[in-house]
């Protein structure tokens, strides 16, 4: 994603000049919905993401898409940018990172990937399954660009699901600082050119999610 996210704000630069704080990081953003999917045995078998890009990325990473020009893009003619997103992802571990009982748990590589258009929007649907369903009492997951060359928000109407959680599992959110993002926007594009996602900058942007069961 980053890869396809930065050959897009080249193609942008003009328009971001000329918009106000365009110097600011960062360019693309995305509104996420997340859910958790559980075994029968009470395990965790991985994270379905769908995440929705701003209209501006939307319109520009779709565009010449069309291959009938029947003025709507279906999943076929996009099936190919989806794979860009996925393939560019996996050297920012997909953005995910996730702790079960402390301890880092990792994912093997996304399945069931695929982008939707809707009003003007790109959404990307994706699974990450963990390399071994992952059972514990406290399990963690932050979503966030390290770099901050992406912004994450969690959706503010229905942002995580448990499916088939165990019913006394209990799921608590926590959104990135406001002040923090703000103050952000008064660093210049040179500070941000010397980041990369390992920095760790953006992780005080990160969205938390966390589920404590019994």
């Amino acid at each position: 994603m980053r890869k396809l996210c930065r050959r897009v704000a080249a193609a942008l630069a003009g328009l971001l000049l000329a918009t106000a704080g365009a110097a600011a990081h960062p360019h693309v953003w995305v509104t996420i919905k997340s859910e958790l999917v559980y075994a029968g045995d009470g395990s965790v078998t991985g994270v379905r993401h769908i995440w929705t890009f701003d209209e501006m990325f939307s319109a520009f990473a779709s565009q010449g898409l069309d291959k009938n020009n029947d003025g709507t893009l279906t999943r076929e003619e996009l099936a190919e940018l989806a794979e860009v997103n996925i393939s560019s992802m996996k050297e920012y571990d997909y953005f995910t990172k996730a702790r079960a009982n402390g301890k880092a748990a990792d994912f093997a590589a996304p399945k069931e990937y695929f982008l939707a258009h809707k009003d003007k929007l790109l959404t990307l649907h994706f699974t990450l399954p963990f390399k071994a369903p992952v059972k514990a009492q406290n399990l963690d997951l932050e979503v966030y660009d390290g770099s901050f060359f992406v912004a994450f928000s969690l959706d503010e109407k229905d942002p995580v699901r448990l499916v088939n959680a165990p019913a006394a599992c209990r799921l608590a959110l926590a959104r990135p600082n406001e002040a923090s993002q703000a103050q952000s926007k008064s660093l210049g594009e040179s500070f941000f050119n010397q980041l990369d996602a390992s920095s760790g900058f953006g992780a005080q942007f990160a969205n938390k999610i966390s589920v404590k069961c019994p």
